[in-house]
C-alpha cells in the first residue's frame, strides 16, 4: 500500500457481499463525494445528499448522466473482470439497472466515519455489479482491500487490533473463533493494553523527572516502587501471553497428521473421531498410501485430521511416496497424534516413529485395547523427549475411550491455559510477537534498575517496551505492516 493510498481525497466503492445467488446484495460507497455519487445514481423521492443520516430510501439505480473525466481506478487497483464490463459498454443515461433501497449515513457517524451511502440491490450475478459499475462511472474508486476498514482505523474509529478483529470476526469457522474475535472487536484487548500503557507512560515519567531534575530528587536511581511497577506489568503481560497458543488454535485452527508404523490402527481410530467411515480399512499393511483428511471440532477449536501412510523403512514405490507425504505432514504440524497398538510389544518400528516425534507435542493413543494390554503408558514416554505428551487408552474399533482422546487433544493444545481467558486473549501472531519484545525491554528495565544504572538506560527501555505495545494497536506502527493486515482483507471490508 502505498502512500498515496493513506490519503482519503477520493470516494471509493466496492461489492460488500459475497458472490452467488441470494436475496440481496450491498453495493457500499465512501468518502468525501459519496453523497454526490449517490445522487448521479440513485433515482427515489429524495436525493442522497439531501437525506437525514442513518435514513433508509426505496428508489432505482440508474446509470449516470454523464461521464466524469477521470474514470479509471488508480494503478495496482484491481476492477472485476465483469464490472469491467459493464463499465466499458453500460448502456445509455438513466437507464434503470436495479431496484435498490439506499442507506444514507453522514461523516463522522459511519463505519469510516466518512459519508457513506450503501445501496442495497437483488443477489444474483449481474445487479450488484451493474451497480457499482455506474458508481464507478459516476466518479468514484474501486476500493482496495480492506480499504473500508483501513479508512476506519485512520480516522479513528478502530484502533488496529479492533480492526484486524474484523478480518477474524468474517473468517471465523467455529463459535470459539467468533467469540475471541468478537471480544478483540469489542476492544477486550486493547482496553487491558491501553491500562498497561499508562501505567508504564507513569513510570517513563517518573524516571524521565528524575534524570532532568536530579538535584532536586537526590539522585538519578530508578526508586523500589517504579521497578516494582515495571514488574508487575512484565506479569500481567506474561498472563496475557499465557493463552496465545490455545487463542492462535482457535483463530486458525490446527493440523495434526496421525502417524505410527503400518497396521497400528490409525484408519480406524481417524474414523471414530470424525464418526464416519472416511479411511479404508484393511488388516494389510500398508492399505493408507495417501493422506485423508476431515476436519471437526474439539473444545471450539477446528482441527483438520489426517490419516496417514504407515511409517517404515521398506515400502513399495507407491507406499513410499505417501510415507514421504506422511514426513512432509509431520514437519509441519504444530502437533501429532501417534497411534500405538497396545496389544503388543513395542518393536523397532515404534522407536522408529518415536525418534521421528523427537521435540513434537505428541497425544499417544495406545489402541486395541479390547485385546488386552502389552505396554504402559511409561514405556511409551520414555521413548519421547522434549516437547509435551499425553498417553491415551484406546480401543478404535469398540470406541472406548475416544471422548477420553479428544479431552486430551483439547489439553495439548492449550485450552487448561488459556481457555478461560478467551476474552483479552490473542491469537495474532502479530501481537505476540510484539508483546513479547515487550516483555524482553521491560526485563532489561528492571534489571537496570535493581542494578543502580542511570535512569536515562531506565527510560529507553521502558519507551522500547511501550512502542512494542503500541504496535498492536496501531498507536507506533508503520506502512508496511498496515499493508500486510489489511492485504488479507476481501474487497468491500
Amino acid at each position: 500500500m502505498s502512500a498515496s493510498a493513506l490519503t482519503f481525497d477520493d470516494t471509493i466503492a466496492a461489492i460488500a457481499t459475497a458472490p452467488g445467488e441470494a436475496g440481496l446484495a450491498v453495493v457500499r460507497l465512501s468518502g468525501a463525494a459519496a453523497l454526490e455519487i449517490a445522487d448521479r445514481v440513485f433515482a427515489g423521492s429524495v436525493r442522497p445528499s439531501e437525506a437525514a443520516s442513518h435514513t433508509l430510501h426505496h428508489g432505482w439505480a440508474v446509470w449516470p448522466g454523464e461521464r466524469p473525466v477521470a474514470l479509471a481506478a488508480p494503478q495496482g487497483a484491481r476492477i472485476d473482470a465483469a464490472a469491467g464490463a459493464a463499465l466499458a459498454g453500460a448502456g445509455s443515461a438513466s437507464e434503470r439497472l436495479d431496484e435498490v433501497v439506499a442507506s444514507v449515513f453522514r461523516a463522522p457517524r459511519s463505519y469510516t466515519r466518512e459519508h457513506v451511502v450503501e445501496l442495497s440491490c437483488h443477489g444474483g450475478e449481474r445487479p450488484a455489479v451493474r451497480v457499482l459499475a455506474a458508481l464507478l462511472a459516476a466518479g468514484a474508486r474501486l476500493a482496495r482491500p480492506g480499504e473500508f476498514t483501513l479508512r476506519a482505523f485512520l480516522h479513528g474509529r478502530l484502533d488496529l487490533a479492533e480492526a484486524e478483529a474484523v478480518a477474524d470476526l468474517i473468517h471465523a469457522s467455529t463459535d470459539a473463533a467468533h467469540r475471541l474475535a468478537l471480544a478483540q472487536l469489542a476492544g477486550a484487548l486493547s482496553d487491558r493494553l491501553a491500562g498497561l500503557r499508562e501505567r508504564l507512560t507513569d513510570a517513563v515519567v517518573e524516571v524521565e523527572a528524575r534524570v532532568d531534575f536530579a538535584e532536586d530528587v537526590g539522585g538519578i536511581e530508578v526508586p523500589s516502587h517504579v521497578i516494582d511497577a515495571v514488574t508487575a506489568v512484565d506479569a500481567e503481560l506474561g498472563a496475557l501471553l499465557d493463552g496465545v497458543a490455545w487463542a492462535r488454535a482457535v483463530r486458525e485452527g490446527v493440523r495434526v497428521p496421525i502417524v505410527g508404523r503400518p497396521n497400528v490402527g490409525k484408519s480406524s481410530l481417524f474414523n471414530a473421531l470424525v464418526g464416519e467411515e472416511r479411511a479404508i480399512v484393511t488388516d494389510v499393511p500398508g492399505t493408507t498410501r495417501d493422506r485423508v483428511s476431515e476436519t471437526l471440532e474439539v473444545a471450539g477449536v477446528r482441527v483438520t485430521l489426517s490419516d496417514t501412510a504407515g511409517l517404515r523403512d521398506h515400502a513399495d514405490p507407491v507406499e513410499a511416496i505417501g510415507i514421504e507425504r506422511t514426513r512432509v505432514a509431520l514437519a509441519g504440524s504444530p502437533l501429532v497424534l501417534w497411534v500405538v497398538d497396545g496389544s503388543a510389544p513395542l518393536g523397532e518400528a515404534d522407536r522408529a516413529v518415536a525418534r521421528a516425534l523427537a521435540g513434537k507435542p505428541t497425544l499417544v493413543a495406545l489402541n486395541k485395547s479390547d485385546r488386552g494390554s502389552a505396554v504402559g503408558e511409561a514405556d511409551v514416554l520414555a521413548l519421547l523427549e522434549g516437547a509435551p505428551k499425553r498417553v491415551v487408552r484406546v480401543s478404535a474399533l469398540a470406541l472406548a475411550g475416544v471422548t477420553g482422546l479428544r479431552d486430551a487433544l483439547a489439553d495439548l493444545l492449550g485450552a487448561g491455559e488459556g481457555g478461560s481467558r478467551l476474552g483479552a486473549a490473542t491469537g495474532n501472531p502479530r501481537h505476540a510477537e510484539a508483546l513479547g519484545r515487550a516483555r524482553e525491554a521491560l526485563g532489561r528495565a528492571a534489571a537496570a534498575g535493581r542494578a543502580g544504572m542511570p535512569g536515562e538506560i531506565v527510560a529507553m527501555e521502558l519507551r522500547e517496551a511501550l512502542g512494542a505495545i503500541g504496535e498492536v494497536t496501531g498507536a507506533a506502527v508503520g506502512e508496511d505492516i498496515l499493508e500486510r493486515i489489511f492485504s488479507r482483507f476481501c474487497i468491500g471490508k
